[in-house]
C-alpha cells in the first residue's frame, strides 16, 4: 500500500483537486432541462439491475410495471444517497473545523462540501419530479447516523465515504451509459459521476494515511465501525415499501429480491471496485469480514 504518503502529499493532491474543481464543475440548474418531461417507455435504471429481475414476479409484471418499479428503486437509492451526502457533509465541516483553512487540504475538504450541497439539491428535485413517496432508511439507522456524525472520524470515516461514493458510482456509470435509461436520469447521474471522481481520489488517500499507525485496539474498533455502517448503506439502498407500487407486500418483496440471484449478482458488482482496495488498506479484516460477506459485496 502507499504507506509513505506524506504532508507535501496530500497538499499536491489537494491542489490538483481544487484545479479539477475549477474546470469541471456543474450548476444543475443550468446544465439540466428540468422540464423535459419522462418518457413514457423508458426505464429509471438498466432493468437487469432492478431487485426483481430475473424473477417470476419479473416475468409476470407487464412493463409499464417493471418501468415503474425502477422508478422506485432508483427514488429509494437517491434519498438514501442524499442522506449519506449529508451525513459527510457533517463529518467534513467537523473536520475542517479543526484545520488551518490557509491550507489547500482544507479548501478542497471546503469545496467538497460546496459540491455535495449541490448535489444533494439536484437530487432532490429530481426526487419532486418523479412524485414517488419518501423512501430511505429505516428510524434506527438514520438516528444512529446521528451518533457517528458527532463521534466519528478516521479510518473508518474514510472507508464508509468510499463504500458510499463507489457503490452508487457503479450504478450511476451504468445508467448514464444505457441508453434505455431516462435521459434527465442519465443527465443528473452524469454530473455527480465526474465530480464525485476527485472525492474519491482525496478520500482514498486519506484512509492510506489515517490507517497508519493506529494500535491494535483502535484498529479493531474502525474495522467494526466500517463493516456496521457500510454494510447498512448497502442493506437499506432499496426500502421494502418501493414493492408495493407493483402490487406487493414489502416483506414479499424484499424476501423475492433476497433470493434473486440476479439481485445476488448485483449486489457483489457493486462492491467489484472499491472492496478490493479497503481490503489490501486493511480496515475489511476481522470480525466485521463477516457483515461484508452478508452484504453480498464480498464472497
Amino acid at each position: 500500500m502507499n504507506g509513505a504518503l506524506r504532508v507535501g502529499d496530500r497538499e499536491r493532491t489537494a491542489t490538483r483537486l481544487i484545479r479539477s474543481a475549477a474546470r469541471a464543475s456543474y450548476d444543475p440548474d443550468q446544465e439540466i432541462d428540468w422540464e423535459a418531461a419522462f418518457e413514457e417507455k423508458a426505464p429509471f435504471l438498466p432493468p437487469e439491475r432492478v431487485s426483481l429481475y430475473g424473477t417470476a414476479l419479473w416475468e409476470r409484471m407487464t412493463e409499464d410495471q417493471r418501468i415503474e418499479l425502477s422508478k422506485h428503486e432508483f427514488a429509494s437509492q437517491t434519498a438514501v444517497g442524499i442522506w449519506l451526502e449529508l451525513s459527510l457533509m457533517h463529518l467534513f465541516l467537523r473536520k475542517i473545523y479543526h484545520q488551518d483553512p490557509r491550507t489547500a487540504h482544507a479548501r478542497f475538504a471546503l469545496t467538497e462540501v460546496g459540491d455535495e450541497t449541490r448535489h444533494s439539491v439536484m437530487f432532490a428535485r429530481l426526487l419532486g419530479k418523479m412524485g414517488t413517496p419518501q423512501y430511505g432508511i429505516p428510524p434506527i439507522v438514520h438516528h444512529g447516523g446521528r451518533v457517528f456524525k458527532a463521534v466519528g472520524g478516521g479510518p473508518s470515516m474514510w472507508a464508509i465515504f468510499l463504500i458510499g461514493e463507489e457503490v452508487f458510482d457503479r450504478v450511476q456509470r451504468a445508467s448514464m451509459d444505457d441508453e434505455r435509461v431516462q435521459p434527465l436520469v442519465r443527465a443528473v447521474n452524469r454530473i455527480h459521476v465526474v465530480e464525485e471522481s476527485r472525492h474519491v481520489r482525496y478520500a482514498r488517500e486519506e484512509l492510506v494515511r489515517s490507517m497508519r499507525g493506529l494500535g491494535r485496539a483502535a484498529m479493531a474498533r474502525h474495522r467494526l465501525l466500517a463493516a456496521v455502517i457500510g454494510t447498512a448503506i448497502v442493506e437499506f439502498m432499496i426500502d421494502p415499501k418501493v414493492y408495493r407500487c407493483v402490487g406487493l407486500s414489502p416483506d414479499a418483496g424484499r424476501k423475492a429480491a433476497a433470493a434473486n440471484p440476479h439481485f445476488l449478482e448485483t449486489r457483489h458488482w457493486l462492491g467489484e471496485k472499491i472492496m478490493p482496495f479497503l481490503a489490501e488498506t486493511g480496515i475489511v479484516a476481522g470480525p466485521g469480514t463477516a457483515l461484508w460477506r452478508h452484504s453480498g459485496l464480498i464472497r
